[in-house]
């Protein structure tokens, strides 16, 4: 039998496939919040200052004794003359 004569083979670079697959998780990320509801309440003081006003008249009274009310008072005026 005869033997043919081989060559050397070529030899090609690799060639890569990709087979993919995929999966999910779910990650959570919690955000608290809180709402804090104030209520103000403001008081306003008011004062008040009545005034009253009064009118005053100041009199005064004099007596003179003049002549003698009775036998033996010989009291004279103290404030003034008799007229």
């Amino acid at each position: 039998m005869y033997c043919k004569k081989h060559h050397e083979p070529h030899v090609y670079p690799t060639k890569y496939c990709e087979d993919h697959k995929y999966s999910k998780s779910v990650v959570p990320h919690i955000h608290p919040q809180h709402t804090k509801k104030i209520d103000h309440h403001k008081y306003e003081h008011v004062h008040y200052y009545p005034h009253t006003y009064s009118h005053h008249k100041d009199v005064s009274h004099e007596h003179y004794h003049c002549g003698k009310p009775c036998k033996g008072y010989e009291k004279k005026s103290d404030y003034g003359h008799c007229y």
